[in-house]
């Protein structure tokens, strides 16, 4: 079990109140952290626990919370507290009541907004973020950038095939992804993208409702790039509806070539989900892999 004594040492800090810690119950959680709801006084608390060794994670989605709350377009919970109580490490947030339903051309318009919040380096974008995080549990390299095809092709797609070679896949995979690489700039002619602010991990999981109808969007793997790959996430794994792609088409307009690069964005998720679990995801990448190359004449 946790240490809550020392958490909750902690949360009373952090908040500059004395709170009373009155319950603390398990939510279950997913395949990388366990979860809980801690209730004090007045207030809820939503904390996640993993091994010591996941601080520098906690550290990073705490920071990436900050960054999209500061752009003032989408809500986030906020990150309280974060650090290492014995053997665990552990990150509190405040529990927002996510029960309500909301308007998915909301969440669309808010989306668009926050994509127009943008990183630059005197006149020229600025792809990255000032820190590593992770997407699911690996490591995500966020090494600042000037040019969008370089910054995916060394720190995305040649990261996740790295990965994969040393999973075991096989040599035609590793051969077609690197034939992918030599072409990436194909897909990128008269196409330059700014450098936006991006959730990073957009699924259907990964966002909900206030009670009063607020969107909110949740567990980011932020960092500044191609807007394009936020919305591909979204087509990925199904959740979005009609309503979410047409506000967001008519807030911020994609780029007529989004249809194929989205292939091209979602096989970094398969690629990792193939380095995360195995299974059926490293013929799904291939089948992906060759789409992408049957697109170039």
């Amino acid at each position: 079990m946790p240490d809550w004594v020392t958490i909750s040492q902690h949360v009373k800090a952090s908040c500059g109140e004395s709170l009373q810690v009155d319950t603390v119950h398990s939510m279950g959680g997913g395949c990388i952290n366990a979860a809980y709801a801690l209730k004090a006084d007045t207030r809820q608390f939503f904390i996640k626990v993993n091994t010591a060794s996941g601080l520098d994670m906690f550290e990073a989605e705490a920071e990436g919370l900050r960054e999209i709350s500061q752009s003032r377009t989408l809500r986030v919970p906020d990150a309280l507290c974060w650090g290492v109580a014995g053997h665990d490490a552990y990150l509190v947030m405040e529990k927002l009541d996510l029960s309500g339903s909301g308007s998915a051309a909301k969440l669309g318009e808010k989306l668009a907004a926050m994509h127009r919040v943008t990183s630059m380096d005197s006149d020229s974008p600025r792809y990255g973020w000032f820190r590593d995080n992770t997407i699911g549990s690996t490591s995500q390299i966020n090494d600042y950038e000037n040019g969008w095809v370089r910054f995916w092709d060394k720190h995305r797609l040649g990261f996740q095939l790295d990965l994969a070679r040393r999973k075991g896949a096989g040599s035609r995979i590793l051969q077609q992804g690197e034939k992918l690489r030599e072409l990436l700039p194909v897909f990128f002619k008269n196409y330059y993208p700014d450098a936006s602010l991006l959730h990073g991990d957009l699924w259907s999981g990964n966002y909900a409702f206030e009670k009063n109808g607020e969107p909110v969007i949740f567990d980011p793997a932020v960092y500044y790039g191609d807007r394009e790959t936020d919305l591909a996430m979204t087509e990925l794994f199904g959740g979005f509806s009609a309503d979410f792609y047409s506000a967001y088409q008519s807030s911020y307009p994609l780029d007529d070539d989004y249809k194929v690069r989205k292939t091209l964005y979602n096989l970094y998720h398969i690629l990792n989900h193939f380095n995360l679990f195995g299974g059926g995801y490293l013929s799904q990448a291939e089948s992906m892999i060759n789409r992408l190359l049957s697109e170039i004449r």
